[in-house]
């Protein structure tokens, strides 16, 4: 029997996520007037994500199993741990931060602050890669705002700074 690598087991993993998710998506609900499906986007979504996953597992059936089991260069014990995940760690600590401040700062800013931050920690604090960070999280989080909130007129969390809805 073949061994499998870790990517295989993952991408198989995702493509049963992708499975229950597609089954679930028949139980939204169907409206009785001429629009369409409440079910349509999810499942577009869903196709994309299914595909991505079917390359994700022909790359990793492709790529053979893993020769290394652990990592030789992490060192041992609690600060090991924490050096070897530290950027995990860092993006689940905003994102935690991020839903915390989401009342406060909305989604428009709390979006922002959260892209420019994580890249920031993530990327470095060069004055280049802070005007790059800035740009990109700008562009980035406020086009998808401005497309849900004027294009499909999604009311997104406004935050006590600034609110587009009031009169």
């Amino acid at each position: 029997m073949a061994r499998l690598n870790r990517d295989t087991i993952i991408a198989i993993f995702l493509l049963l996520v992708c499975g229950v998710f597609i089954w679930a998506s028949f139980d939204i609900r169907q409206p009785d007037y001429g629009v369409l499906m409440p079910s349509a986007w999810p499942r577009v979504i869903l196709g994309a994500l299914t595909l991505l996953s079917f390359i994700y597992l022909f790359q990793s059936l492709r790529a053979g199993p893993d020769e290394v089991v652990f990592d030789p260069d992490r060192e041992p014990g609690f600060m090991g741990f924490i050096s070897y995940w530290r950027n995990p760690l860092i993006c689940f600590g905003m994102f935690f931060a991020f839903l915390i401040t989401l009342p406060v700062l909305g989604m428009l800013i709390g979006g922002v602050s959260f892209v420019f931050t994580l890249m920031t920690l993530l990327g470095g604090w060069e004055p280049k890669r802070l005007v790059v960070h800035a740009v990109v999280a700008l562009l980035t989080v406020g086009s998808m705002w401005s497309l849900f909130t004027f294009g499909l007129g999604v009311m997104l969390p406004t935050g006590e700074i600034f609110n587009p809805y009031a009169n």
